[in-house]
C-alpha cells in the first residue's frame, strides 16, 4: 500500500513537473480524477444518523404500548427523546453533522409529539381541539420555519441559524443548547405527565372511578384466547396483560405526574409562544422575498384607466 501512494506521489510530481512548464490542464486533471477515486461517506450510517434510526424504533415500539401499558411507553418514549439530544452532541464529536440528520431529527420530533397529541385527544375527548391545535400550530410552524430558511438563506443555511435582528427570543432558542433542549425536555415531560394522569387520575379521567365488572376480571386472569390470525396475534385481545396493566392504572399515583405536569407547563407554554412567533417570523420573512421578487418583475403592474 505504501509503494502504491509513493508511485501516485510521483506521478502528481511529475504533473507538477509539466504544470510548471504550461501544461497546468494536467494537474487539475489529475487531481479531480484522484478525488473522484476516493471512497464516498454514507451518510446514511453517520453515528448521529443511527441514533435517529434508534430513535425512531423506540417511539414505535412506545406507540404499541400506549393505550395499556402507561409504564413501559413512557419510559420508550422517555429515552426516544433523550436520545435527541446524543445525536447532536455526536454530530459535533464526529464532525458528522449533515442536512439529512437535520432533518431526519426535526421530522422525527414532530412526529412523535404528534403522536401522542392524538392519543391525549382520545383521552381527553373535550380538550380534543386543543391537542389538534398544538399539532397544527408545530408542524406549520416548523414547516414554514425551515422553508423560509432554504428560500431565504440558501441551502447552505442552518435553520438554527437565527440572527438576532430577525428575532432576538428564536436566535436564543437555536443558538443556545442548553436553552433548546430544557424547553425541548420539558415540553415533552408535560405530555408526557398528560399520558399519565389519563391512566391515574380520576379528576382527569372521572371512568378511573369505576371498578372493573368481575366478569370482565374474569376474562383479564384467563389471559388473551389463542387465534390463528396475524393482526390478532400482534394485537391481542384487550383482556391480556394489557388490559391487566390497565386495571391497576386504578392504583397508579397520580401525586408525580401531577408534579411534572405543574412544573413543566410554564415551560410548555413558552414553547408554544416560541412556535407562533417562529411562524409568524418566518411568515414575514417569505413575504419580504415576494415584494422583492414582484417588484424586480415590474408588478404590479397599473392597469390603464378608460
Amino acid at each position: 500500500m505504501a509503494e502504491a501512494k509513493n508511485r501516485r506521489q510521483k506521478h502528481l510530481g511529475d504533473k507538477s513537473a509539466q504544470s510548471s512548464s504550461g501544461n497546468g490542464s494536467a494537474l487539475i486533471n489529475d487531481v479531480r480524477d484522484s478525488a473522484e477515486d476516493e471512497p464516498k461517506e454514507n451518510i446514511f450510517l453517520l453515528w448521529p444518523n443511527i441514533i435517529g434510526y434508534s430513535r425512531i424504533v423506540l417511539a414505535v415500539a412506545s406507540l404499541y404500548y400506549m393505550p395499556l401499558h402507561p409504564r413501559t411507553c413512557s419510559l420508550l418514549y422517555s429515552v426516544s427523546c433523550l436520545l435527541d439530544a446524543l445525536d447532536g452532541y455526536a454530530a459535533r464529536y464526529f464532525e458528522q453533522s449533515t442536512r439529512f440528520g437535520a432533518v431526519l431529527d426535526m421530522v422525527t420530533d414532530r412526529c412523535t409529539t404528534a403522536c401522542l397529541l392524538v392519543f391525549l385527544s382520545s383521552a381527553f375527548p373535550r380538550w380534543a381541539i386543543v391537542f389538534q391545535g398544538l399539532i397544527s400550530l408545530d408542524l406549520a410552524s416548523h414547516y414554514m420555519h425551515m422553508y423560509a430558511t432554504l428560500a431565504m438563506g440558501g441551502a447552505e443555511q442552518s435553520h438554527k441559524n437565527v440572527d438576532k435582528s430577525r428575532s432576538r427570543i428564536l436566535s436564543l432558542y437555536y443558538t443556545n443548547k442548553n436553552v433548546l433542549f430544557i424547553a425541548c425536555a420539558l415540553n415533552e415531560a408535560f405530555f408526557i405527565a398528560l399520558y399519565l394522569l389519563s391512566f391515574s387520575s380520576p379528576l382527569l379521567s372521572p371512568s378511573l372511578l369505576k371498578q372493573v365488572p368481575p366478569d370482565a376480571a374474569s376474562a383479564i386472569h384467563q389471559g388473551a384466547e389463542v387465534d390463528s390470525s396475524l393482526l390478532k396475534q400482534i394485537f391481542t385481545n384487550p383482556y391480556s396483560a394489557g388490559a391487566l396493566e390497565l386495571a391497576r392504572a386504578n392504583k397508579m399515583d397520580s401525586f408525580w405526574p401531577w408534579v411534572l405536569a405543574g412544573v413543566s407547563f410554564p415551560v410548555m407554554a413558552l414553547k408554544q409562544i416560541i412556535n407562533v412567533v417562529q411562524l409568524v417570523k418566518a411568515s414575514k420573512w417569505l413575504a419580504e422575498g415576494d415584494v422583492r421578487a414582484r417588484t424586480a418583475q415590474g408588478l404590479p403592474r397599473r392597469r390603464k384607466r378608460n
